[in-house]
């Protein structure tokens, strides 16, 4: 369900076909990569990590796929993705295709066309496919997913003073006129740190991977922490080593009353069993993470039980797995919502927006939009801010404990 979002108007969005089709598209009020047809359901873990889909697989890519259109509307938009990508790469491509056209089918009457272009994984795929699609009038760009090719489309778009909405979720290269739809740590940072505030936990202790996603986590969290009127008792990165950064803030734990650690599955339960290890008694203290920790191996951990991360509302995908699967007889990757998404939103804007649908004052409504995985709205910078909920970590999987929100603050 995509549509800008006006306060001051109750006004419904654009019909969908079919009373089930209410939740997934259309209110108009003012998110490693695994395959995508193994029959299996993939967590949000893969992909909120910004490096997962920062870099093109090693692998060689097959020959490239020919371009193709889907719909007959007069407003073109070009759609970029890695389709004969080798690997898993090009089987989330294909999943993120089919959810493109899945948005156009449920959209009632859009006036949208989508150019599909094969970027073939390579930065210089994706520059000849976006300048194929502006040749032939597109007016907006989808796309692409690997951050290292989003540049190379980006250069093409400035040309022609049109905007790309990228997947990539490596927010440096965010900018001006490129913005980036996908699930940013950011916004899990400042979602579970704003709510462990709301319940009295501002004495924190941090633990990061010495990487790059460990880089943006931890200027996201010392930002966020001090917004909240908290302080950060302990501060450590750990690498290989997970040992000696884990008994430093054990000793440290007798002044904090929340315990953050921002990794993925595998890599949390192994810090939180270092923590044990150094003598850390995890169940007198608030657990907390983000959204990679939507991760069985979580779910399965002692140590974790009741901790708490911010993640999208799971039951928007649910409902989109189901409608995927009747079409398609498959699962979708997790960030197939992205693509989804993103054609709603561009159906959406070239229905009710006039001459200036995608223009930066329209893409950066401060109201935000509506979507499958909820609110999200689009920053000056090309960053985007997601309306989240708050999980709790059970036996039986995520349990949310806060939804997400229904309208954004300032």
């Amino acid at each position: 369900m995509v549509g800008p979002q006006h306060p001051k108007s109750s006004v419904s969005g654009p019909p969908i076909s079919g009373a089930t089709r209410r939740s997934a598209l259309g209110l108009l009020l003012g998110t490693p990569l695994l395959s995508a047809c193994a029959g299996v359901q993939q967590s949000l873990s893969q992909f909120s990590n910004p490096f997962s889909s920062s870099s093109p697989p090693a692998q060689p890519a097959g020959p490239p796929q020919q371009a193709t259109t889907a719909g007959t509307g007069g407003v073109k938009v070009a759609v970029i993705l890695p389709l004969s990508a080798a690997g898993n790469a090009g089987l989330a491509a294909q999943s993120m295709r089919n959810a493109a056209e899945m948005a156009l089918a449920e959209f009632q009457n859009p006036n949208i066309q989508l150019l599909i272009k094969d970027d073939n994984g390579s930065p210089q795929g994706a520059q000849a496919g976006a300048q194929q699609a502006v040749d032939e009038g597109a007016e907006i760009i989808l796309g692409p997913l690997f951050a290292q090719s989003v540049p190379a489309v980006a250069q093409v778009a400035r040309t022609r003073g049109i905007s790309v909405i990228a997947f990539s979720t490596d927010s440096s290269i965010a900018g001006r006129g490129v913005y980036l739809l996908s699930f940013l740590p950011e916004s899990d940072v400042n979602r579970i740190v704003e709510y462990s505030a709301s319940i009295g936990k501002r004495s924190v202790a941090v633990l990061v991977p010495d990487n790059a996603y460990g880089n943006v986590v931890e200027a996201a969290v010392k930002a966020a922490v001090p917004r909240r009127g908290g302080r950060i008792v302990a501060f450590e990165r750990y690498g290989a080593d997970r040992a000696t950064p884990a008994r430093t803030v054990a000793q440290q734990l007798g002044s904090a009353d929340a315990l953050f650690i921002a990794d993925d599955g595998d890599a949390v339960v192994s810090v939180a069993d270092a923590m044990t290890a150094a003598g850390a008694n995890l169940r007198n203290i608030q657990m907390l993470g983000t959204g990679l920790w939507d991760n069985p191996r979580v779910y399965a951990s002692a140590a974790l039980q009741g901790g708490l991360y911010a993640a999208p509302d799971p039951a928007g995908f649910r409902a989109f797995s189901g409608r995927y699967r009747t079409k398609y007889g498959a699962e979708p990757i997790r960030t197939a919502t992205l693509a989804y998404d993103a054609v709603a939103l561009v159906a959406a804007l070239a229905r009710t927006q006039g001459g200036q649908r995608f223009s930066s004052d329209v893409l950066t409504n401060p109201s935000g939009f509506a979507g499958i995985d909820g609110l999200f709205r689009f920053r000056a910078d090309g960053t985007n801010e997601r309306g989240l909920a708050v999980m709790k970590v059970t036996q039986g999987g995520g349990a949310a404990v806060a939804g997400s929100p229904k309208s954004f603050g300032a």
